[in-house]
């Protein structure tokens, strides 16, 4: 299965609070950390829904 690795780019400051919630959950809590997920179809809402704030990258794992 592959991974995704979710980057914070820009604050959350001055978003709407359910972004800043998906964002959390996401694991992410200050900008430019990173997190690693495996790719399913409830991380991808969750990215699609904050695109605007995140950087993702795919990355085959092994």
């Amino acid at each position: 299965m592959k991974t995704l690795k979710v980057t914070l780019r820009k604050s959350v400051i001055g978003t709407p609070e359910k972004h800043r919630r998906i964002i959390r959950s996401l694991g992410l809590t200050k900008i430019n950390q990173s997190v690693v997920h495996k790719d399913t179809p409830t991380i991808r809402g969750q990215i699609h829904k904050t695109s605007h704030l995140i950087e993702v990258s795919e990355e085959a794992e092994g």
